[in-house]
């Protein structure tokens, strides 16, 4: 390989595709989250490790005073503080030689810590849960699913039956049938 192979090697992730499946559409506060990682290889290539990642990060709106010089006082304006309140790296594989067209899948089992906020999303607070599927490879940017936006709902709701949902075909989030928005990105219900 020349020198220009190894360049390019170097800043492109492997050709792998990754994919994430979840066991099921709501998970509730204090339970496993279940599903997989799915990987099929479109190359040849010796991976360091395969793991899931899942954050829950809160975004809230606030209003600072800030030091505007073109008018030359002091003006509100809106901005959102964030902050991860829980990050989790779990390693579904270590080391492994993935070969070219040959599928695998990595199921795994994350515990959702009891005393994090459910998903919640309001004019001026978002807690939002997400997940993706990587495969790392030393000396390579990692190759990583699509972020999945995950829904956790407070241990109470989990236990009353669920009405119908759907998923939303513009942002694919999932919301109850009753509705006929979309409660996060406000497209019709399609379905």
């Amino acid at each position: 390989m020349g020198f220009l192979g190894k360049l390019k090697e170097k800043v492109t992730p492997p050709n792998v595709h990754v994919s994430v499946t979840l066991k099921k559409q709501f998970f509730s506060i204090g339970e496993n989250l279940e599903g997989a990682v799915q990987i099929l290889p479109g190359e040849e290539v010796d991976c360091d490790e395969i793991r899931c990642e899942i954050a829950c990060t809160e975004r809230v709106r606030k209003v600072k005073r800030v030091y505007s010089p073109s008018l030359k006082k002091e003006v509100e304006q809106e901005v959102w503080d964030s902050a991860v309140l829980f990050s989790s790296k779990p390693q579904l594989s270590g080391p492994v030689h993935l070969s070219q067209g040959v599928a695998l899948s990595f199921p795994f089992s994350v515990p959702i810590p009891p005393h994090l906020p459910p998903s919640m999303k309001s004019l001026d607070r978002r807690v939002e849960w997400s997940l993706k599927g990587v495969v790392a490879v030393k000396g390579r940017p990692d190759a990583a699913s699509k972020t999945v936006e995950l829904v956790v709902v407070p241990r109470e709701l989990a236990q009353q039956p669920q009405p119908s949902t759907v998923t939303c075909k513009y942002c694919g989030a999932v919301y109850s049938q009753s509705l006929d928005r979309c409660p996060n990105c406000g497209a019709p219900r399609t379905a």
